[in-house]
């Protein structure tokens, strides 16, 4: 039996991006994301994060680093409800200064293939699925035309094709696909607002979350879900 899954990048989406964070003290959950996450839980996404992590190829960290951070993510969130189905990542990058990973790849957003893999090893159905990111890039699935995408912090609320371009965050986009599940196509309409749920929301990436650092902030305190 297929599944549908919710495809979210990380810096940016998941957490404050920093620029190559890879330690826990520098890790700060985006307000409303671990809300959103459990809402998109709920309504039967598997959870899938795909993030491009060139800081490997750079040299800022190792795949061990990166690895150990992950793994305090996912454990913070199982703390809060919300289960990863499973993470994929990319060290590589052309010109990177570690030679093993300076390589051009199928691997890198805004290629396909972290996604192709998740799919064929979590018996993923593209056209029920959504990816979700702070850029372009993370959304380049929904090519296929049948992968709904969520463009968070654009500063805007509108759909155009499959693509929706968003005001707030992972939070906004669940809410409105629970609009859609509930009561069919949303029309959002020229403005690209419809009721309060798409409302302008204000763009909270910036703002404190429990402090500067992962080890400060809380990310079921303002778990709504």
């Amino acid at each position: 039996m297929t599944k549908k899954a919710a495809f979210l990048d990380r810096d940016g989406t998941i957490n404050i991006d920093r620029g190559y964070v890879y330690r826990k003290e520098a890790f700060t959950f985006l307000p409303d994301a671990v809300a959103g996450m459990k809402k998109l839980q709920k309504m039967g996404f598997q959870l899938i994060v795909i993030t491009n992590q060139s800081g490997i190829a750079r040299g800022y960290y190792t795949e061990a680093q990166f690895r150990e951070l992950n793994a305090w993510m996912t454990q913070r969130l199982c703390a809060c409800g919300v289960r990863l189905t499973d993470s994929y990542y990319c060290p590589h990058l052309e010109g990177g200064v570690r030679r093993e990973y300076a390589r051009a790849c199928t691997c890198r957003k805004p290629a396909t293939g972290l996604f192709l893999r998740a799919v064929r090893e979590h018996n993923i159905d593209l056209a029920s699925s959504v990816a979700i990111g702070d850029k372009m890039r993370d959304l380049t699935i929904c090519e296929n035309g049948m992968t709904r995408g969520f463009l968070l912090y654009a500063g805007v609320t509108e759909k155009t094709g499959n693509l929706y371009r968003l005001s707030g965050g992972i939070l906004q986009a669940a809410q409105l696909l629970e609009d859609t599940e509930e009561n069919g196509a949303v029309d959002l309409g020229s403005n690209g607002r419809k009721g309060n749920t798409f409302a302008k929301v204000p763009d909270r990436r910036f703002s404190a979350a429990g402090g500067t650092g992962g080890t400060g902030s809380q990310p079921c305190d303002s778990d709504r879900a």
